[in-house]
């Protein structure tokens, strides 16, 4: 008997993304073209897919949600005068490549260094839309995160942050030091990254998941989620739903036939609130913001 996929180290996860991308370019009414993923996640990231299939149906849908939205919002920043992106923990994200940029917007990348020398090699012959520039490190490693980020773009006016798929797997005390870092920068304006309310800790936090994801689970569960980066200097200008998203392109969220059923008793106000449960934020330093 074959032995099934496991993630050995948070890392993996990056490989498990990608699958979902690569999926996603192949439907005929895809959200988003990423020609590029498949060739990233190679065989690695459908292994792991088909290892944890409970958590993967639902990623998978919040994955395709969470790229519309962040596409959006860097569209957004650049047109309003974001002149440097640094994607901290970039995985196999290919929107360099994908994306219509700037020729003269700056993208840092930085992730393991074993990732990083994976994915130039595999687009090696592609030419990013942008200046693209990638970079080996440690995220968790607090003096060379420090040093890296001293280091990346230093003559650019106006940053943006992304963290794609990152603070969940951090600890309060580690999300901390990492905000208190970004903000210690100036020219680091905005920053994107998950927004997870309170209530559906529990689901994240459950034994099942626990038992599919046991190397990478999520650790970041603040008692309240603005409040926490409010106390570093990032103030909420902008929060897009997954379920916003996913309404607005007529994506079910896939639940099981009998949440499927009790939801239709479900008053409308709280199905409302719960759809609300989960997005992205874009970030504003506090000092910047009116």
């Amino acid at each position: 008997m074959q032995r099934a996929a496991i993630m050995e180290h948070v890392s993996d996860t990056a490989f498990w993304v990608a699958h979902f991308r690569a999926k996603e370019n192949a439907r005929p009414r895809a959200l988003f073209r990423d020609p590029y993923a498949q060739r990233l996640t190679g065989a690695r990231g459908k292994a792991f897919a088909d290892a944890a299939p409970r958590v993967s149906r639902y990623t998978e849908w919040t994955v395709i949600a969470r790229t519309v939205i962040i596409d959006r919002f860097i569209e957004r920043a650049v047109n309003e005068g974001v002149d440097a992106i640094i994607n901290l923990g970039a995985g196999l994200d290919a929107r360099p490549y994908r994306m219509k940029l700037p020729t003269n917007l700056r993208w840092i990348e930085a992730d393991y260094a074993d990732l990083i020398e994976y994915k130039n090699g595999i687009l090696k012959s592609e030419q990013p839309t942008c200046s693209l520039t990638r970079v080996g490190v440690d995220l968790a490693d607090t003096q060379a995160r420090r040093q890296f980020l001293q280091a990346a773009v230093p003559d650019a006016k106006n940053v943006l942050i992304l963290t794609e798929g990152v603070i969940p797997y951090l600890s309060p005390e580690e999300v901390a030091v990492l905000a208190q870092d970004l903000f210690a920068h100036e020219r680091f304006c905005y920053w994107v990254a998950e927004y997870i309310r309170k209530d559906i800790y529990r689901y994240l936090q459950s034994a099942a998941r626990e038992g599919e994801l046991k190397n990478s689970p999520f650790k970041f569960f603040p008692q309240e989620w603005y409040p926490f980066f409010e106390k570093y200097g990032w103030v909420e200008q902008e929060t897009r739903f997954i379920s916003e998203i996913a309404s607005e392109f007529n994506r079910t969220l896939p639940l099981p036939a009998f949440a499927r059923f009790i939801l239709m008793f479900v008053p409308r106000r709280v199905k409302e609130q719960a759809l609300r449960s989960s997005g992205f934020v874009l970030f504003e330093r506090a000092d910047n913001h009116v």
